[in-house]
């Protein structure tokens, strides 16, 4: 992760209420958020439009738009970005995918049909289904795998946040793993 040090000394700001700790924490995530939505963008289609500087740039917002919440640490902070990066591509790709079926119909003509972008990949929403199936059958494991998918947690930076040994975690993460291939034919 980033400089975890002082990451960490801004979340105690955070829950301390220093409103200087918000901006200086963003200082020092943005590069591994960075890095981590560019891992996600390279799983999408070629002309996605959405970059991982505004991905990223989404998911703070969506992070400190609302009440403060309650960091526990810089393991925690990383946990809820990744969920808000999930929940960001999700909408993206339902709006895409909505798009497709009509909901921003437009008039073209046979010289547009040419320069039409392929239809949007629905990867991302068939993993969300698996993964909402795996959260029904078994929370902490859909969690494991939010973590180390979405949120690039190591096996023990995960365990940490869900309060667990790393031998629960990996046996949660394969079968995790295992559930959504399958839910994934």
């Amino acid at each position: 992760m980033s400089d975890s040090k002082g990451a960490e000394a801004l979340v105690t700001g955070l829950r301390q209420g220093d409103p200087a700790a918000i901006e200086k924490l963003i200082r020092v995530t943005y590069k591994e958020l960075r890095r981590l939505a560019g891992h996600y963008m390279k799983s999408e289609r070629p002309e996605h439009t959405l970059q991982p500087t505004a991905l990223v740039h989404e998911v703070y917002l969506r992070i400190f738009a609302n009440q403060p919440l309650e960091w526990n640490d810089q393991q925690h902070f990383f946990a809820v970005a990744a969920k808000q990066m999930r929940r960001v591509l999700l909408d993206y790709a339902r709006a895409s995918n909505a798009e497709r079926r009509g909901g921003d119909f437009q008039r073209l003509s046979m010289q547009d049909i040419e320069t039409l972008p392929a239809k949007p990949s629905t990867h991302l929403l068939v993993l969300d289904e698996a993964l909402e199936k795996l959260n029904e059958v078994d929370p902490r494991a859909s969690q494991v795998v939010e973590l180390r998918y979405f949120g690039g947690l190591t096996e023990s930076e995960a365990a940490s946040v869900l309060g667990i040994s790393v031998a629960t975690l990996k046996r949660d993460w394969e079968f995790g793993k295992a559930f959504i291939a399958r839910q994934m034919g």
